[in-house]
């Protein structure tokens, strides 16, 4: 066959996707910069690509107004940025999507159809794996009349403000973050979540990672230590390390470090669990709200 007969049948390539014009500004505040005018029911190019990563790691959150997006396409672009981490919880798993994580107060039939208190604590997504998370993507199904707010810490900040004493002793320390140490504090705390089995307790060993870590993208400094998931720094006694870690929260959260986003219909945030800490207080049942997490796997700390 001719050469260019068989040329003809070859597949064509995709066309590059087109960028699309969208505007991002920063919210007031600590950290978090909105984008509007950006539909993610459309393929988005690598240069657009490029820039949502920038300000990412500049803003720390991204909030996307308007996304309409089905799971499947919020799966798409979450593994844009990296790959995905799926949850140990299987059981809130988004059927077909191992990927989407279910947070909801929503209860049918008598059982919870997602992870009821997903943010009952301040943590950083994930920071119990050897790999912690990027950052994660929540996408809003469902939301309550009032309340449901988020709260997000920029750990940059909590860093750069702290006394130059408390910098110093921190400096090369290690922390231990645990999945089970967390699990089993919201257990005294919520009635829905049932014993981890073996399987599970094993698929989540406690991890050191660094009490400071250098951002990987932007070379600045951050806490990484977190109330839900960091059980203890390395090499103090419990007494002083649970002071410590008590004063650095305490300070971590203080209202000039602090954006609450209120969340409406269709949103899609993205943070930077690099730079950042987040708290969501379990909505009453009688306010329903659902939305779909993914998470993007990171890099080990250091």
């Amino acid at each position: 066959m001719p050469i260019a007969s068989t040329l003809s049948l070859l597949p064509s390539p995709s066309p590059a996707a087109a960028s699309q014009l969208f505007d991002i500004r920063p919210i007031e505040g600590p950290l978090g910069a909105e984008i509007t005018g950006l539909d993610l029911q459309l393929p988005v190019s690598a240069e657009d690509l490029a820039r949502i990563r920038a300000a990412l790691v500049r803003h720390g959150l991204l909030v996307f107004r308007e996304q309409r997006i089905t799971p499947q396409q919020h799966v798409a672009f979450s593994r844009r940025f990296g790959p995905l981490q799926v949850h140990v919880l299987n059981r809130f798993h988004l059927q077909g999507y191992p990927e989407i994580l279910i947070v909801s107060n929503v209860i049918e039939d008598g059982k919870p159809i997602g992870l009821v208190d997903a943010g009952a604590d301040w943590h950083s997504d994930l920071s119990y794996m050897p790999k912690p998370s990027l950052g994660s993507l929540l996408h809003a199904q469902e939301l309550p009349a009032e309340q449901g707010d988020t709260s997000f810490a920029n750990m940059f900040l909590a860093y750069e403000t702290l006394p130059a004493d408390v910098r110093q002793t921190l400096e090369g320390r290690r922390a231990v973050h645990s999945y089970v140490y967390r699990y089993r504090r919201l257990q005294k705390l919520s009635p829905w979540r049932a014993d981890l089995t073996q399987k599970q307790i094993d698929e989540v060993p406690e991890v050191e990672h660094p009490v400071i870590r250098v951002h990987p993208e932007s070379g600045r400094k951050a806490l990484f230590v977190s109330e839900g998931f960091t059980s203890h720094i390395v090499g103090l006694p419990k007494d002083e390390s649970d002071a410590l870690l008590r004063y650095l929260h305490e300070h971590t959260i203080r209202a000039e470090n602090v954006y609450r986003h209120q969340w409406r219909a269709h949103d899609m945030v993205f943070w930077d669990n690099r730079s950042t800490v987040h708290y969501a207080p379990i909505t009453p049942q009688h306010l329903r709200r659902t939305l779909y997490r993914t998470t993007v796997e990171g890099d080990v700390p250091a």
